[in-house]
C-alpha cells in the first residue's frame, strides 16, 4: 500500500493495513500492555535489537504501528511515531532534538501551549528562543543569519490563519543548520504537503481532523527514518508519551472519512466566510482563499483548499462578542477544532489567554476575535444560526442612539 500510484482517498482507507491470520476486514485492535516470547533467548535478542518483536505497548503495538504506517504513507514521510496528544508530539519533536546552548527560531503565531514551550520551557534548559513575525521574510532572514538548531512554525496559524512561506523559510533555516518543524494541523495532510516545501519534520494533533469526531486524543510526528529512529524514538520510548491502542484504532477509523469530511468542511467554511464578510456586525474576516486575505497568493500556492477554519472580528469588542457566542443555537462554544460539529471559541479568553494582552495584540487577536471551526452540518443551517446570533450581538436602537 506504499505504491505512489495510490491516491490520498485510497491511502486513508487502506494504508498501513496489516491483517492477522484471521483475515479481518477492519483493523485489529490489540488491547495489550505487553507481549510474550517463545523462549528466553528470543526475549534477549529482542531487547538487543537483533530481531523484530513487539516488547511493550509503550515501545510499539500492532494497532499503533498501522496508524503510523498509514500516516507516513499519506504524508510522504519515511517514518512516523504517534503520541498521546498533539502537544506531546510537539514536545517530543523539540526536546528530543534540542540541548542546552541550542537556538530556536519560531513564528510568533503559535498555539498557546506551543508558544509556552518556546517562550517559557526551553529557556529553563538553556535553549535560546527567538520569535519572528511569520509572514515577514525579512525577520526570518535576520533571525537565521546566524546558526540555529530548529525552526518551528504553523501555517496557517492558530487562530489568525497567518501564512508562512514554508519553502523560503526552509531554505534559510537549512543554511543556518536548523531542522524545520511544521505544525500542519490547520491544513491537514490533504491540503498542504510541508515535506514537498522543504520541511524536515511535520507534527499533528490527531485529535483534530483525523479523529474529527470529538472522541479521542492523539498526536503524530513524521520525518526521515534516521532522525525518527535515532533521535525521536529513544525519547518517546524512555519518556512515555505513548498513544493507547484503542485511541489509535479510533483514529484509524476516522482517517477513512477524512477526505470526505475535509472537502465538505472546506466548502462550508468558504461559504460562511463570504456571508460574514457581508455582515455589518463583522469588522474583519480571515479565510486563506478569500481575495481579501493578505496572503491569499501564498495560501493558494501552498495549499489545495482554504481549510476548515474561519476567523473574524465582531464589532463591539468582548461584550458584543460574548452576546454573539451566547446567542448561538446550533454552533457549540468549545476550544476544540476540526470536529464534525461546528465549534466556536473566543481566543483571547481561552486558547491564547495565557500569552498575555501585549502578545495577543502583536498577533492581531482582538477582544472581538472569534475562531470558528466549521463542521458538517447543512451550511444553510449554519448560516442561519450565525446570522441570528450576529443580530443578537448588534446593539439595540436605543444603545445606538445613546452613542
Amino acid at each position: 500500500m506504499t505504491r505512489p500510484s495510490y491516491r490520498p482517498a485510497t491511502l486513508l482507507v487502506r494504508g498501513g493495513l496489516d491483517r492477522t491470520n484471521h483475515a479481518e476486514t477492519a483493523e485489529a485492535l490489540f488491547l495489550t500492555s505487553g507481549f510474550v516470547y517463545d523462549d528466553a533467548a528470543q526475549a534477549e535478542a529482542t531487547f538487543k535489537g537483533e530481531i523484530s518483536h513487539y516488547q511493550y505497548s509503550r515501545f510499539g503495538n500492532p494497532t499503533v504501528s498501522m496508524l503510523e504506517a498509514r500516516l507516513a504513507t499519506l504524508e510522504g514521510a519515511e517514518a512516523c511515531r504517534v503520541t498521546a496528544t498533539g502537544m506531546a508530539a510537539v514536545h517530543a519533536a523539540m526536546l528530543s532534538h534540542l540541548k542546552t546552548g541550542d537556538r530556536v527560531v519560531a513564528s510568533r503565531a503559535l498555539f498557546g501551549s506551543c508558544h509556552w514551550i518556546v517562550s517559557t520551557l526551553l529557556p529553563r534548559y538553556g535553549i535560546e528562543s527567538v520569535f519572528v513575525d511569520g509572514a515577514d521574510l525579512a525577520q526570518w532572514q535576520e533571525a537565521l543569519s546566524r546558526p540555529a538548531a530548529m525552526v518551528l512554525l504553523e501555517s496557517p496559524s492558530n487562530p489568525m490563519l497567518e501564512m508562512v512561506d514554508i519553502a523560503a523559510v526552509s531554505k534559510l533555516a537549512h543554511e543556518a543548520g536548523a531542522l524545520v518543524v511544521v505544525d500542519n494541523v490547520f491544513a491537514t495532510p490533504l491540503l498542504q504537503k510541508p515535506f514537498e516545501l522543504g520541511a524536515d519534520v511535520v507534527v499533528y494533533s490527531c485529535t483534530k481532523h483525523m479523529d474529527g469526531q470529538g472522541r479521542v486524543l492523539g498526536g503524530a510526528v513524521l520525518g526521515r527514518r534516521k532522525w525518527v529512529d535515532e533521535v525521536l524514538q529513544p525519547f518517546i520510548r524512555n519518556t512515555g508519551p505513548s498513544l493507547s491502542p484503542f485511541n489509535a484504532w479510533v483514529i484509524l477509523k476516522g482517517l477513512e472519512t477524512l477526505k470526505l469530511r475535509v472537502d465538505q468542511m472546506c466548502r462550508n467554511a468558504a461559504a460562511i466566510a463570504d456571508l460574514l464578510a457581508e455582515r455589518v456586525e463583522v469588522s474583519r474576516v480571515l479565510y486563506p482563499f478569500r481575495p481579501d486575505h493578505p496572503q491569499q497568493a501564498l495560501a493558494m500556492r501552498q495549499m489545495t483548499g482554504g481549510g476548515t477554519l474561519v476567523t473574524f472580528d465582531v464589532k463591539g469588542g468582548k461584550e458584543a462578542c460574548f452576546r454573539f457566542l451566547d446567542a448561538l443555537r446550533l454552533v457549540d462554544v468549545s476550544n476544540n477544532l476540526g470536529d464534525s460539529k461546528s465549534l466556536v471559541t473566543h481566543p483571547a479568553t481561552t486558547t491564547h489567554m495565557r500569552i498575555g494582552e501585549e502578545e495577543r495584540a502583536r498577533l492581531g487577536i482582538a477582544e472581538g476575535t472569534v475562531r470558528l471551526s466549521v463542521g458538517l452540518e447543512d451550511v444553510a443551517d449554519l448560516i442561519e444560526d450565525l446570522a441570528q446570533a450576529l443580530d443578537a450581538a448588534a446593539p439595540s436602537q436605543e444603545a445606538r442612539a445613546a452613542e
